[in-house]
């Protein structure tokens, strides 16, 4: 697929390539999705946020999702590699859980986020006030990992809510799947996104190059989608990226026409400036407000995932500052020169 072009339909059905490991837990499993099965070694201590606890977690996942070339599709429910995902996703949420505090005020941690941080220090404050097109395309291959399967995580946890707090749920979603139209799916929107930065726009063409804080957060969306008993924290969760987007979003916009990126760029962010403001609404007031009158014993579950998503996204936005003010890539391999430079 040549650079630069507008991809019709769906972003991508598989990954293109099984990844390259990066330590003992993501060389067994890709062991196994490659067919060469070995020993499956235990977790032990290993760090629940590092790069081959995070790559090993989320292959694991993606046997959910859409799978790898050549992979059993069977492989999804194989005792060994599901025991050692177990065992992975409780080393990862107990240590989110030991990274925030727990308690039951749905309010005291939402409410802090409706208001914004002036002046702002933010990823999205550095792209728009002093980032370069290297820098914006840098993030766009971080939030690949989820932008691709934008709403897919969330769609776990449909058949586990009910009454209002579900049918709201389904709403948003509606509008993230493009309101039935694929040429209008939020996944379709950034892999156009990516054709007109000049990127691959392959489904996980960037897993290799991008680093564990932008993986984590999508496994800690997959651990809560996939795991029924933490369905308060997924919907905590999505309230978090509903509430925060539209803002960000925003500044998005101003940063990509500060350097005079492509419209298809502009235009993803664009679509979630408004439709995100509203979501932010349904999402507290009925999905939230619903599951909460159905099962208040949730609060903490709810409380847990807003908390759970601002600290991952807070070591996202640490690696990436850190790396860019010193002029270093963010990414464990820079990607290639575009053709043209934004201006």
């Amino acid at each position: 697929m040549a650079f630069g072009a507008t991809v019709a339909g769906y972003p991508g059905t598989v990954a293109q390539r099984i990844p390259q490991a990066r330590g003992e837990l993501s060389a067994a499993v890709v062991g196994v999705l490659s067919g060469q099965p070995a020993p499956l070694p235990p977790v032990g201590d290993a760090d629940p946020f590092g790069e081959d606890l995070t790559l090993a977690l989320h292959l694991c996942y993606e046997l959910h999702y859409q799978g790898f070339p050549g992979v059993d599709p069977d492989l999804e429910w194989d005792g060994e590699l599901l025991a050692l995902r177990v065992a992975m996703e409780r080393r990862f949420l107990d240590a989110l859980r030991e990274a925030v505090p727990a308690h039951t005020d749905v309010a005291a941690a939402i409410d802090p986020l409706l208001v914004e941080q002036v002046p702002g220090s933010g990823v999205s404050h550095f792209l728009r006030d002093k980032g370069s097109w290297w820098h914006m395309r840098e993030f766009f291959a971080h939030r690949s990992v989820y932008h691709l399967k934008e709403a897919d995580p969330h769609a776990w946890v449909i058949p586990r809510l009910r009454g209002r707090a579900k049918a709201a749920l389904v709403a948003v979603e509606f509008d993230e799947y493009g309101g039935g139209r694929a040429e209008r799916m939020h996944s379709q929107l950034f892999a156009d996104l990516l054709a007109a930065a000049e990127m691959d726009t392959g489904y996980l063409g960037y897993l290799d190059a991008v680093p564990a804080p932008a993986i984590a957060i999508v496994n800690m969306m997959s651990a809560f989608g996939l795991r029924r008993s933490l369905r308060g924290a997924l919907v905590g969760h999505f309230a978090v990226a509903e509430i925060t987007t539209g803002p960000s979003a925003r500044r998005m916009v101003e940063a990509l026409r500060r350097m005079s990126a492509p419209e298809a760029c502009a235009h993803f962010y664009a679509e979630h400036i408004e439709a995100d403001a509203v979501h932010e609404q349904v999402l507290r007031h009925d999905v939230i407000g619903g599951l909460l009158a159905d099962e208040p014993e949730l609060a903490a579950d709810v409380v847990f995932g807003v908390l759970a998503t601002e600290h991952l996204e807070g070591l996202l936005a640490e690696h990436l500052l850190d790396s860019w003010r010193v002029g270093r890539t963010s990414l464990r391999t820079p990607l290639p020169e575009p053709r043209k430079l934004a201006g």
